[in-house]
This record gives C-alpha cells, structure tokens and sequence, in this order.
C-alpha cells in the first residue's frame, strides 16, 4: 500500500524508473469510459506542483479542455485526459471526499513547505530531462530549472486571523462530510490551499501589468520584485471579500511598495477611467515637500492608470468599492 514517504521520499532512481514506466504506456483510446492506469508518485506530485499556476475550481468536465499550461502538456505526456489531472487536484487539495490519505498529507506537507516542494519538483525534472523528455513535452512551469527557488507571491496580505476565518466555512462543509471535527491535516491543508490561491491571484496581476507599477512603470525585474520592490495587492481587501473576488485578478493592482501603501491607506485612488488621483493632503504634502514631490508628483506618478496593451484591467466595481469605502472614508 502506498505511503506518504513514497511522495515525500522520492530518489532520483525512482523517478527515473517511473518516467520509463510512464514513456512506456500505450496511447490512450479514444472510448468516453476508458480506465486509466493509477497515478504513480511523479504524476502526483507534477499535478501539485501545477496547482501554482492552475485552479481547478475554474473548470468543469465540459470545459477541462480549456486548462492552461501545464495541463494539456501533462495530460498528453501520461495519457490522460485534461479532465483527469484536475481531478487530481481536487483530491489532493481537499476539495473531493475520495482523495488518498497518503496524497493529502503529502500535499499538506509540500504546500506548507515551499522548499521541499522546490526540491521535489526539481528532483522529478531532472530525472525527466535524463529520460529525454524536452522541456517541449514536460515544460518547466515554475520556473525552476533557472532560478531554482519557488515563492509564494503575495503573501504578505493575508493575516493568520484572516486565513482562520476564511477557511472556518470550509471546514464546516468538510465536517459535515465526515460526520464529525476535521482533523489538523485537512485545516492546514486549506489554509495552505489559500496560500496559493493568493499566489496564483498575485502572479496573474503582475502578469497582466506586465511585472511593472501601474502608478509610476517602475520595472524592478524578476529578482528585485521577488524582494519586495514590486507587488500585487487586492483593491477590495482580501479580508473584506468572498472567495471569488479573492482570487480575481481584476481585483488587483500590481505597484512598487510605495505607491501600493499610498493605494492602500487610501491616499491616491484610481475612478472608472482609470485616472489616478492624489487625494488633498497628498497633494499638499507634494507640493511643500520635494522629497514626497519626488515621489507622487507628475511624473513620476502617470495621469491615469498605466495599462499594457492586452492586458485584463482592474474592474470598475473593484475601484468604486476602493474609493467608496477606503479614500473617502
């Protein structure tokens, strides 16, 4: 029977073993009510991985085939149907009753260590690349074969008390599934599952603001932003929203950290056309000030909301929300 260690414990001669396993499958016929052969751990642990960039809840059995990157590549390298990799999801993250006991650990124990899910992920990458597999058919979706490190984006939004909060109805669901209290794993895995839902939100605004500050266009680059000079913050709070504008990217701003404070305490505020505006007492503060003139005066500040062509703009529901309840507060 399978274990947890045969995830979290997963040598690079294992995984070489079970990418020839995988190389060797037949291909998969086309009949609608074909059994797939079982998972084997590298599968698994490649869908957790995936859960970073993809929420399953976004897609049901009809619309499956309109997954994103990596979903189509790890459905055609294992044989199965877009459909299926997102089913995995939903039982490692707990959204499904009839997820293995083994893989909910696991992925209780990879989602709240980044670090370890770093390691085994790259570990699985390389045993594909030795088995000459191409970064063509097992892309690196997080990134890692160059910068080596994973990190959970947006993080600093979300308050312990907050997260404990958001996941208490959850867990009332799960509870009422199980007959009684969840147990410890199944709370930290939704906690952790709320992590990246927060991290999936922040790496789609800063996507869509091409990784730049919609106030002034400062453009720190991937590594000085995973430092901090660049974020993603919710225009509604994240504390104050439901589940779905949580993880709205049109609820989102992507602004160098002074900029983003000034947005959040209400002092700059952005209308339905996407002007921005100082509010008074910023605007006198820059006018007596160079030092804060330096900072929100014109430029750098830009006269309305800077925008890549093509991009998903915040939504105007969002913004009247921000000016109702923060700016003119």
């Amino acid at each position: 029977m399978a274990s947890a260690g045969d995830y979290l414990d997963i040598t690079p001669v294992q995984a070489r073993s079970q990418w020839r396993s995988i190389l060797g499958r037949p291909s998969r016929p086309a009949t609608p009510h074909f059994r797939q052969v079982d998972f084997v751990p590298v599968e698994t642990l490649l869908c957790l991985a995936a859960m970073a960039i993809i929420d399953h809840h976004h897609y049901g059995g009809s619309t499956s085939h309109l997954a994103s990157t990596p979903v189509p590549e790890l459905a055609l390298l294992f044989e199965r149907t877009p459909a299926s990799i997102l089913a995995k999801q939903a039982n490692l993250d707990g959204s499904r009753p009839n997820g293995a006991r083994h893989e909910v650990e696991t992925a209780e124990t990879l989602l709240s260590d980044t670090n370890r899910l770093s390691a085994i992920y790259l570990l699985i990458i390389d045993a594909a690349r030795a088995e000459r597999i191409t970064p063509e058919r097992l892309p690196d979706f997080l990134g890692l074969e160059s910068q080596s490190q994973f990190d959970l984006l947006g993080q600093d939004e979300l308050a312990g008390e907050d997260l404990e909060a958001a996941v208490l109805p959850q867990l009332r669901r799960v509870a009422g599934r199980m007959g009684g209290a969840p147990d410890p794993v199944t709370e930290r895995l939704l906690v952790s599952a709320a992590r990246l839902g927060q991290h999936r939100f922040a790496s789609q605004v800063l996507a869509s603001f091409a990784h730049s500050c919609g106030f002034c266009g400062m453009k720190p680059g991937s590594d000085l932003a995973r430092r901090g000079l660049l974020v993603a913050s919710h225009i509604k709070p994240w504390r104050v929203s439901t589940n779905r504008e949580r993880l709205d990217p049109a609820n989102g701003i992507a602004a160098c950290p002074t900029h983003d404070a000034a947005f959040d305490s209400g002092l700059l505020w952005v209308n339905g056309g996407y002007r921005i505006h100082p509010t008074e007492t910023l605007a006198a503060a820059s006018r007596a000030d160079p030092g804060m003139n330096a900072s929100f005066g014109h430029p750098p500040i830009a006269d309305a909301l800077l925008l890549p062509a093509g991009s998903e703009p915040p939504a105007r529901r969002y913004l009247d929300w921000h000016h109702r309840n923060v700016a003119a507060a």
